[in-house]
Protein backbone atom coordinates (compact mmCIF):
# COMPACT_ATOMS: atom_id res chain seq x y z
CA UNK A 1 0.00 0.00 0.00
CA UNK A 2 0.96 3.38 -0.46
CA UNK A 3 0.37 5.88 1.99
CA UNK A 4 -0.06 10.12 1.88
CA UNK A 5 3.06 10.28 2.01
CA UNK A 6 4.99 7.96 -0.35
CA UNK A 7 3.68 9.00 -3.80
CA UNK A 8 -0.16 7.46 -2.88
CA UNK A 9 -3.14 8.92 -4.85
CA UNK A 10 -5.86 8.18 -2.51
CA UNK A 11 -6.39 11.65 -1.92
CA UNK A 12 -6.96 12.60 -5.12
CA UNK A 13 -4.37 14.32 -5.38
CA UNK A 14 -1.90 14.62 -8.30
CA UNK A 15 0.34 12.12 -8.35
CA UNK A 16 2.90 14.37 -9.98
CA UNK A 17 1.96 16.89 -7.13
CA UNK A 18 5.05 17.50 -4.59
CA UNK A 19 3.75 15.98 -1.17
CA UNK A 20 5.03 16.84 2.27
CA UNK A 21 3.79 20.47 1.77
CA UNK A 22 1.16 22.43 2.77
CA UNK A 23 -1.13 23.71 -0.23
CA UNK A 24 -1.51 27.79 -1.20
CA UNK A 25 -5.62 27.99 -1.62
CA UNK A 26 -6.52 29.93 -4.92
CA UNK A 27 -8.76 33.16 -4.98
CA UNK A 28 -12.04 33.07 -3.54
CA UNK A 29 -14.79 32.16 -5.55
CA UNK A 30 -16.98 35.94 -5.32
CA UNK A 31 -20.63 35.27 -3.12
CA UNK A 32 -22.03 36.08 -6.51
CA UNK A 33 -20.75 33.15 -8.28
CA UNK A 34 -21.58 30.36 -5.84
CA UNK A 35 -24.60 28.22 -7.75
CA UNK A 36 -27.87 28.11 -5.18
CA UNK A 37 -30.05 25.61 -6.22
CA UNK A 38 -33.81 26.98 -5.37
CA UNK A 39 -34.55 25.60 -1.84
CA UNK A 40 -31.16 24.44 -1.29
CA UNK A 41 -28.68 25.99 1.15
CA UNK A 42 -25.28 27.04 -0.55
CA UNK A 43 -22.43 24.66 0.00
CA UNK A 44 -19.45 25.71 2.08
CA UNK A 45 -16.57 26.54 1.03
CA UNK A 46 -13.73 23.19 1.70
CA UNK A 47 -10.93 24.62 3.37
CA UNK A 48 -7.82 23.36 2.19
CA UNK A 49 -7.50 21.22 5.40
CA UNK A 50 -10.41 19.66 4.59
CA UNK A 51 -9.54 18.69 0.94
CA UNK A 52 -6.36 17.03 2.08
CA UNK A 53 -7.55 15.44 4.73
CA UNK A 54 -9.35 11.50 3.25
CA UNK A 55 -13.27 10.44 3.68
CA UNK A 56 -13.80 9.13 6.61
CA UNK A 57 -11.17 10.52 8.57
CA UNK A 58 -10.96 13.77 10.82
CA UNK A 59 -9.29 16.79 10.45
CA UNK A 60 -5.90 17.73 12.00
CA UNK A 61 -6.09 18.93 15.73
CA UNK A 62 -6.12 22.39 16.32
CA UNK A 63 -7.13 23.07 12.71
CA UNK A 64 -10.49 24.83 12.72
CA UNK A 65 -12.61 26.40 9.55
CA UNK A 66 -11.98 29.82 9.40
CA UNK A 67 -14.44 31.99 11.12
CA UNK A 68 -18.09 32.99 9.19
CA UNK A 69 -17.33 29.94 6.91
CA UNK A 70 -20.28 27.72 6.95
CA UNK A 71 -19.73 24.49 8.73
CA UNK A 72 -19.77 21.32 7.26
CA UNK A 73 -23.17 19.39 7.13
CA UNK A 74 -24.13 18.20 10.32
CA UNK A 75 -22.30 20.45 12.52
CA UNK A 76 -24.17 24.20 13.51
CA UNK A 77 -23.27 26.87 11.32
CA UNK A 78 -21.71 30.19 13.37
CA UNK A 79 -24.23 32.61 14.32
CA UNK A 80 -25.31 34.96 11.36
CA UNK A 81 -24.03 38.83 11.34
CA UNK A 82 -25.62 41.31 12.30
CA UNK A 83 -27.70 43.35 9.84
CA UNK A 84 -26.43 46.45 8.16
CA UNK A 85 -27.46 49.48 9.99
CA UNK A 86 -29.88 51.16 7.69
CA UNK A 87 -28.54 54.50 5.36
CA UNK A 88 -28.37 57.53 7.38
CA UNK A 89 -30.92 60.24 5.44
CA UNK A 90 -29.18 62.30 3.00
CA UNK A 91 -27.99 66.27 4.12
CA UNK A 92 -29.26 69.39 2.50
CA UNK A 93 -26.45 69.96 0.44
CA UNK A 94 -26.25 67.01 -0.93
CA UNK A 95 -30.02 67.11 -1.68
CA UNK A 96 -29.35 70.46 -3.62
CA UNK A 97 -26.79 68.69 -5.79
CA UNK A 98 -29.45 66.60 -6.55
CA UNK A 99 -31.76 68.93 -8.00
CA UNK A 100 -30.55 69.61 -11.66
CA UNK A 101 -30.41 65.17 -12.00
CA UNK A 102 -33.91 65.42 -10.69
CA UNK A 103 -35.03 68.19 -13.40
CA UNK A 104 -34.11 65.86 -15.90
CA UNK A 105 -35.60 62.94 -14.67
CA UNK A 106 -32.10 61.36 -13.93
CA UNK A 107 -32.43 60.20 -10.53
CA UNK A 108 -33.00 56.83 -9.63
CA UNK A 109 -36.26 56.18 -7.71
CA UNK A 110 -34.97 56.34 -4.02
CA UNK A 111 -33.29 59.49 -4.80
CA UNK A 112 -35.91 61.21 -6.34
CA UNK A 113 -37.89 59.85 -3.39
CA UNK A 114 -35.95 61.72 -1.21
CA UNK A 115 -35.66 64.79 -3.31
CA UNK A 116 -39.38 65.62 -3.21
CA UNK A 117 -39.76 64.72 0.18
CA UNK A 118 -37.05 67.52 0.97
CA UNK A 119 -38.89 69.91 -1.56
CA UNK A 120 -41.68 69.87 0.79
CA UNK A 121 -39.98 71.33 3.70
CA UNK A 122 -37.15 73.23 1.82
CA UNK A 123 -38.56 76.84 0.22
CA UNK A 124 -35.14 78.15 -1.39
CA UNK A 125 -34.63 74.12 -2.61
CA UNK A 126 -38.68 74.11 -4.52
CA UNK A 127 -37.95 77.37 -6.09
CA UNK A 128 -34.35 76.17 -7.52
CA UNK A 129 -36.14 73.21 -8.40
CA UNK A 130 -38.83 74.91 -10.47
CA UNK A 131 -36.61 77.20 -11.94
CA UNK A 132 -34.77 74.43 -13.25
CA UNK A 133 -37.60 72.50 -14.12
CA UNK A 134 -38.24 75.98 -16.71
CA UNK A 135 -35.26 75.46 -18.01
CA UNK A 136 -35.62 71.80 -18.95
CA UNK A 137 -38.59 72.91 -20.93
CA UNK A 138 -36.60 75.08 -23.11
CA UNK A 139 -34.39 72.49 -23.78
CA UNK A 140 -37.03 70.32 -25.96
CA UNK A 141 -36.08 69.38 -29.50
CA UNK A 142 -39.51 70.71 -30.60
CA UNK A 143 -39.89 74.26 -28.83
CA UNK A 144 -38.81 77.46 -30.52
CA UNK A 145 -36.01 79.40 -28.78
CA UNK A 146 -36.58 82.62 -31.01
CA UNK A 147 -37.07 85.65 -29.21
CA UNK A 148 -39.51 88.04 -29.12
CA UNK A 149 -38.88 90.72 -31.87
CA UNK A 150 -40.59 93.55 -29.67
CA UNK A 151 -38.13 92.59 -26.63
CA UNK A 152 -35.73 95.10 -27.65
CA UNK A 153 -37.74 97.68 -28.10
CA UNK A 154 -40.01 96.95 -24.34
CA UNK A 155 -36.51 96.83 -22.94
CA UNK A 156 -35.51 99.72 -24.23
CA UNK A 157 -38.82 101.67 -23.24
CA UNK A 158 -38.50 100.46 -20.09
CA UNK A 159 -34.57 101.33 -19.44
CA UNK A 160 -36.03 104.87 -20.78
CA UNK A 161 -38.79 105.08 -18.22
CA UNK A 162 -36.90 103.75 -15.44
CA UNK A 163 -33.47 105.47 -15.59
CA UNK A 164 -34.01 109.70 -16.44
CA UNK A 165 -31.00 110.99 -18.09
CA UNK A 166 -28.25 113.54 -16.09
CA UNK A 167 -29.05 115.78 -19.15
CA UNK A 168 -32.97 114.93 -19.87
CA UNK A 169 -33.96 115.23 -22.98
CA UNK A 170 -37.16 118.53 -23.42
CA UNK A 171 -40.59 116.73 -23.82
CA UNK A 172 -40.82 118.05 -26.85
CA UNK A 173 -38.17 116.54 -28.54
CA UNK A 174 -39.19 113.05 -26.80
CA UNK A 175 -41.25 111.85 -29.70
CA UNK A 176 -38.30 112.08 -32.05
CA UNK A 177 -35.85 110.31 -29.73
CA UNK A 178 -38.38 107.35 -29.06
CA UNK A 179 -39.01 107.02 -32.88
CA UNK A 180 -35.70 107.36 -34.12
CA UNK A 181 -34.89 104.50 -31.17
CA UNK A 182 -37.23 102.27 -32.27
CA UNK A 183 -36.37 102.53 -36.09
CA UNK A 184 -32.94 101.57 -35.05
CA UNK A 185 -33.74 99.02 -33.31
CA UNK A 186 -35.43 97.10 -36.67
CA UNK A 187 -32.08 98.00 -38.74
CA UNK A 188 -30.20 96.43 -35.97
CA UNK A 189 -32.26 93.01 -36.34
CA UNK A 190 -32.21 93.10 -40.19
CA UNK A 191 -29.79 91.08 -42.24
CA UNK A 192 -27.11 93.02 -44.99
CA UNK A 193 -29.52 91.34 -47.72
CA UNK A 194 -32.55 92.88 -46.26
CA UNK A 195 -31.31 96.48 -46.67
CA UNK A 196 -31.65 95.86 -50.25
CA UNK A 197 -35.35 94.64 -50.03
CA UNK A 198 -37.61 97.14 -52.22
CA UNK A 199 -39.83 99.58 -50.29
CA UNK A 200 -42.88 101.58 -52.24
CA UNK A 201 -43.03 105.23 -50.72
CA UNK A 202 -46.49 106.67 -51.27
CA UNK A 203 -47.90 110.08 -51.30
CA UNK A 204 -51.33 112.12 -52.34
CA UNK A 205 -50.81 114.96 -54.29
CA UNK A 206 -54.00 116.98 -56.06
CA UNK A 207 -56.26 114.21 -56.79
CA UNK A 208 -54.87 111.09 -56.85
CA UNK A 209 -52.08 108.89 -55.01
CA UNK A 210 -48.29 109.18 -55.99
CA UNK A 211 -45.65 106.31 -55.45
CA UNK A 212 -41.58 105.71 -55.67
CA UNK A 213 -40.14 102.96 -55.39
CA UNK A 214 -36.45 102.67 -53.13
CA UNK A 215 -34.71 100.13 -51.14
CA UNK A 216 -34.75 100.01 -47.01
CA UNK A 217 -31.02 102.04 -47.55
CA UNK A 218 -32.94 104.22 -49.72
CA UNK A 219 -35.66 105.20 -47.35
CA UNK A 220 -33.05 105.88 -44.45
CA UNK A 221 -31.04 108.06 -46.74
CA UNK A 222 -34.03 109.80 -47.09
CA UNK A 223 -34.98 110.48 -43.82
CA UNK A 224 -31.16 111.16 -43.34
CA UNK A 225 -31.16 114.13 -45.91
CA UNK A 226 -34.61 115.50 -44.94
CA UNK A 227 -33.02 115.45 -41.03
CA UNK A 228 -30.27 117.57 -42.38
CA UNK A 229 -32.51 120.46 -42.85
CA UNK A 230 -33.17 120.85 -38.92
CA UNK A 231 -29.39 120.14 -38.52
CA UNK A 232 -28.19 123.04 -40.35
CA UNK A 233 -31.25 125.12 -38.48
CA UNK A 234 -28.81 124.45 -35.53
CA UNK A 235 -25.47 124.66 -37.16
CA UNK A 236 -24.64 121.33 -37.39
CA UNK A 237 -23.16 119.90 -40.46
CA UNK A 238 -26.02 119.17 -43.47
CA UNK A 239 -25.36 115.64 -44.85
CA UNK A 240 -25.54 116.69 -48.48
CA UNK A 241 -23.13 119.04 -47.60
CA UNK A 242 -21.83 122.48 -49.52
CA UNK A 243 -24.35 125.89 -49.33
CA UNK A 244 -25.81 125.45 -52.57
CA UNK A 245 -27.79 121.56 -51.30
CA UNK A 246 -31.95 122.25 -52.14
CA UNK A 247 -33.96 123.30 -49.28
CA UNK A 248 -37.77 121.33 -50.55
CA UNK A 249 -37.55 117.91 -48.56
CA UNK A 250 -38.06 116.01 -52.10
CA UNK A 251 -35.37 117.83 -54.36
CA UNK A 252 -32.82 116.79 -51.56
CA UNK A 253 -34.11 113.10 -51.53
CA UNK A 254 -34.14 112.83 -55.34
CA UNK A 255 -30.10 114.60 -55.09
CA UNK A 256 -29.15 112.00 -52.75
CA UNK A 257 -30.17 109.25 -54.91
CA UNK A 258 -28.74 110.59 -58.09
CA UNK A 259 -25.64 111.08 -56.28
CA UNK A 260 -25.43 107.68 -54.46
CA UNK A 261 -23.53 105.37 -56.82
CA UNK A 262 -23.59 102.68 -56.14
CA UNK A 263 -26.93 102.55 -54.29
CA UNK A 264 -26.45 103.08 -50.62
CA UNK A 265 -26.21 99.38 -48.31
CA UNK A 266 -26.25 99.07 -44.39
CA UNK A 267 -22.86 101.45 -44.34
CA UNK A 268 -25.98 104.30 -44.13
CA UNK A 269 -27.18 103.48 -40.61
CA UNK A 270 -24.31 104.77 -38.53
CA UNK A 271 -24.42 108.06 -40.35
CA UNK A 272 -28.12 108.43 -39.47
CA UNK A 273 -28.26 107.30 -36.12
CA UNK A 274 -24.98 109.40 -35.31
CA UNK A 275 -27.10 112.20 -36.79
CA UNK A 276 -29.82 112.09 -34.72
CA UNK A 277 -28.14 111.37 -31.87
CA UNK A 278 -26.31 114.50 -32.32
CA UNK A 279 -29.63 116.45 -32.90
CA UNK A 280 -30.55 115.45 -29.66
CA UNK A 281 -28.05 115.62 -27.62
CA UNK A 282 -27.75 119.47 -29.10
CA UNK A 283 -31.33 120.50 -28.40
CA UNK A 284 -30.73 118.96 -24.51
CA UNK A 285 -27.92 121.60 -24.11
CA UNK A 286 -29.11 124.45 -26.22
CA UNK A 287 -31.74 125.43 -23.37
CA UNK A 288 -35.28 126.35 -23.82
CA UNK A 289 -35.11 128.93 -25.89
CA UNK A 290 -34.25 126.98 -28.98
CA UNK A 291 -37.16 125.16 -29.40
CA UNK A 292 -39.03 128.15 -31.54
CA UNK A 293 -35.62 128.75 -33.83
CA UNK A 294 -37.18 128.29 -37.48
CA UNK A 295 -36.77 125.39 -39.25
CA UNK A 296 -37.44 126.13 -43.49
CA UNK A 297 -38.53 123.33 -45.29
CA UNK A 298 -38.45 125.44 -48.49
CA UNK A 299 -42.17 126.67 -48.82
CA UNK A 300 -43.19 126.56 -45.14
CA UNK A 301 -41.39 127.12 -41.98
CA UNK A 302 -41.87 125.18 -38.64
CA UNK A 303 -40.15 125.96 -35.24
CA UNK A 304 -38.46 123.96 -34.51
CA UNK A 305 -40.20 122.13 -31.51
CA UNK A 306 -43.08 121.26 -34.25
CA UNK A 307 -40.15 120.51 -36.50
CA UNK A 308 -38.51 117.51 -34.52
CA UNK A 309 -42.52 116.39 -33.95
CA UNK A 310 -42.49 115.95 -38.24
CA UNK A 311 -39.20 114.53 -38.24
CA UNK A 312 -40.92 112.10 -35.82
CA UNK A 313 -43.78 111.33 -37.24
CA UNK A 314 -42.21 110.63 -40.56
CA UNK A 315 -39.51 108.20 -39.14
CA UNK A 316 -42.44 106.19 -37.84
CA UNK A 317 -44.14 106.32 -41.21
CA UNK A 318 -41.32 105.30 -43.02
CA UNK A 319 -39.97 102.69 -40.47
CA UNK A 320 -43.70 101.18 -40.59
CA UNK A 321 -42.74 101.08 -44.22
CA UNK A 322 -39.69 99.21 -43.69
CA UNK A 323 -41.21 96.76 -41.09
CA UNK A 324 -43.70 95.36 -44.20
CA UNK A 325 -41.14 95.11 -46.46
CA UNK A 326 -39.01 92.87 -44.49
CA UNK A 327 -42.21 91.39 -42.71
CA UNK A 328 -41.27 93.16 -39.13
CA UNK A 329 -43.37 93.56 -36.31
CA UNK A 330 -43.84 97.71 -35.64
CA UNK A 331 -46.24 99.40 -33.35
CA UNK A 332 -47.60 102.40 -33.24
CA UNK A 333 -46.03 105.97 -31.33
CA UNK A 334 -47.06 105.49 -27.99
CA UNK A 335 -50.28 107.01 -27.10
CA UNK A 336 -49.03 110.33 -25.74
CA UNK A 337 -46.86 110.63 -28.81
CA UNK A 338 -49.55 109.89 -30.93
CA UNK A 339 -51.45 112.71 -29.56
CA UNK A 340 -48.55 115.20 -30.34
CA UNK A 341 -47.87 113.91 -33.49
CA UNK A 342 -52.28 113.96 -34.05
CA UNK A 343 -52.83 117.91 -32.75
CA UNK A 344 -49.94 118.80 -35.27
CA UNK A 345 -51.75 117.76 -37.72
CA UNK A 346 -54.77 119.22 -37.29
CA UNK A 347 -52.90 122.80 -37.19
CA UNK A 348 -51.63 122.96 -40.15
CA UNK A 349 -54.63 121.32 -41.36
CA UNK A 350 -56.05 124.94 -41.97
CA UNK A 351 -53.18 126.09 -44.07
CA UNK A 352 -53.45 122.91 -46.64
CA UNK A 353 -57.07 123.63 -46.84
CA UNK A 354 -56.19 127.46 -48.19
CA UNK A 355 -53.47 125.70 -50.71
CA UNK A 356 -56.17 123.59 -51.79
CA UNK A 357 -58.94 126.39 -52.17
CA UNK A 358 -56.11 128.89 -53.89
CA UNK A 359 -55.83 126.35 -56.52
CA UNK A 360 -59.16 125.48 -56.73
CA UNK A 361 -59.62 122.09 -55.55
CA UNK A 362 -61.71 123.19 -52.43
CA UNK A 363 -65.10 124.54 -51.99
CA UNK A 364 -64.47 128.78 -51.67
CA UNK A 365 -64.44 130.53 -48.30
CA UNK A 366 -68.15 131.36 -47.30
CA UNK A 367 -68.13 133.31 -44.02
CA UNK A 368 -64.24 135.72 -43.91
CA UNK A 369 -63.65 136.17 -40.40
CA UNK A 370 -61.17 138.71 -38.68
CA UNK A 371 -57.77 136.92 -37.14
CA UNK A 372 -58.17 135.23 -33.75
CA UNK A 373 -62.01 134.81 -34.21
CA UNK A 374 -64.16 131.72 -34.06
CA UNK A 375 -65.22 130.74 -37.56
CA UNK A 376 -66.79 127.75 -39.05
CA UNK A 377 -65.58 124.55 -38.31
CA UNK A 378 -65.55 120.94 -38.84
CA UNK A 379 -65.36 118.64 -35.17
CA UNK A 380 -62.95 116.08 -35.79
CA UNK A 381 -62.97 113.11 -33.08
CA UNK A 382 -60.53 110.98 -32.98
CA UNK A 383 -60.90 107.88 -31.19
CA UNK A 384 -58.96 105.28 -29.59
CA UNK A 385 -55.11 105.80 -28.72
CA UNK A 386 -54.15 109.43 -28.98
CA UNK A 387 -57.46 110.37 -29.33
CA UNK A 388 -59.36 113.72 -28.29
CA UNK A 389 -61.70 116.48 -29.99
CA UNK A 390 -60.38 119.15 -32.45
CA UNK A 391 -62.11 121.80 -34.31
CA UNK A 392 -60.57 122.60 -37.83
CA UNK A 393 -61.40 125.90 -39.01
CA UNK A 394 -62.49 125.94 -42.52
CA UNK A 395 -62.67 129.12 -44.30
CA UNK A 396 -60.06 131.01 -43.08
CA UNK A 397 -56.37 129.71 -41.36
CA UNK A 398 -56.63 132.56 -39.04
CA UNK A 399 -59.85 132.01 -38.10
CA UNK A 400 -60.40 129.91 -34.26
CA UNK A 401 -62.00 126.50 -34.57
CA UNK A 402 -65.22 126.63 -32.20
CA UNK A 403 -67.70 123.71 -31.41
CA UNK A 404 -69.99 126.40 -31.39
CA UNK A 405 -69.33 127.08 -35.12
CA UNK A 406 -69.37 123.61 -35.87
CA UNK A 407 -71.00 122.45 -38.94
CA UNK A 408 -69.66 119.14 -39.74
CA UNK A 409 -67.95 116.14 -37.50
CA UNK A 410 -65.52 113.42 -38.61
CA UNK A 411 -64.87 110.64 -36.15
CA UNK A 412 -61.17 108.36 -37.28
CA UNK A 413 -59.46 106.25 -35.29
CA UNK A 414 -55.88 107.89 -34.52
CA UNK A 415 -54.06 105.69 -36.36
CA UNK A 416 -56.08 105.46 -39.71
CA UNK A 417 -55.78 109.54 -39.45
CA UNK A 418 -51.89 109.26 -38.85
CA UNK A 419 -51.68 106.95 -42.13
CA UNK A 420 -54.43 109.32 -44.10
CA UNK A 421 -51.75 112.67 -43.35
CA UNK A 422 -49.37 110.52 -44.42
CA UNK A 423 -50.78 109.78 -47.88
CA UNK A 424 -51.06 105.71 -47.12
CA UNK A 425 -55.10 105.72 -47.00
CA UNK A 426 -56.81 107.20 -49.49
CA UNK A 427 -59.60 110.21 -48.50
CA UNK A 428 -62.68 108.18 -49.67
CA UNK A 429 -61.70 105.49 -47.30
CA UNK A 430 -60.79 107.07 -44.28
CA UNK A 431 -64.19 108.67 -42.67
CA UNK A 432 -65.28 106.02 -40.49
CA UNK A 433 -68.23 108.38 -39.22
CA UNK A 434 -69.76 111.25 -41.05
CA UNK A 435 -72.32 114.23 -40.02
CA UNK A 436 -73.28 117.93 -41.08
CA UNK A 437 -72.20 119.22 -44.47
CA UNK A 438 -70.41 117.25 -46.87
CA UNK A 439 -68.39 119.46 -48.61
CA UNK A 440 -66.67 120.75 -45.52
CA UNK A 441 -65.63 116.96 -45.02
CA UNK A 442 -64.31 115.99 -48.14
CA UNK A 443 -62.40 119.17 -48.40
CA UNK A 444 -60.83 118.74 -45.03
CA UNK A 445 -60.36 115.23 -46.06
CA UNK A 446 -58.58 115.93 -49.00
CA UNK A 447 -56.40 118.20 -47.71
CA UNK A 448 -55.04 115.91 -44.73
CA UNK A 449 -54.42 113.88 -47.55
CA UNK A 450 -52.69 116.36 -49.41
CA UNK A 451 -50.37 116.92 -46.26
CA UNK A 452 -48.37 114.11 -46.97
CA UNK A 453 -44.94 114.47 -48.84
CA UNK A 454 -41.80 111.87 -50.04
Amino acid sequence: MTGPLDGGSRDGRDPDEPTGFLRIPGPRTPPDDVDVTEGERPRARETPEARDVPEGREAPEGREAPEGREAPQGREAPEGREAPPAAEPLSHKVLMSLLGAWALSACPAEETALVEAHLTECAPCADEALRLRDAVGLLHADGNLDLDPLLRSRVLENALGRRPARVPVPGWAAPYDAETARLDALLRDIGDPEWHAPVRLKWYEDEGTVSRRTTVAGVIGHLMTVDGLVATSLGLDDPLGGSDAPVHPTARTESFWRAAKPPPTRTIHEPWREQSHTLIRTVSFAGRGVAELSVSYGFFALPLRDALLDRAFECWVHGADIAEAVDYPYKPPSAGHLHEMIDLATRLLPAALAIRRRSGLAAPAQELVTAGSPGRSLHLEIEGAGGGDWFIALDSPAAVGSRERSVAQVALDGVEFCQLVAGRVSPEDAAAGQEGDREAIRDVLFAAATMSRL
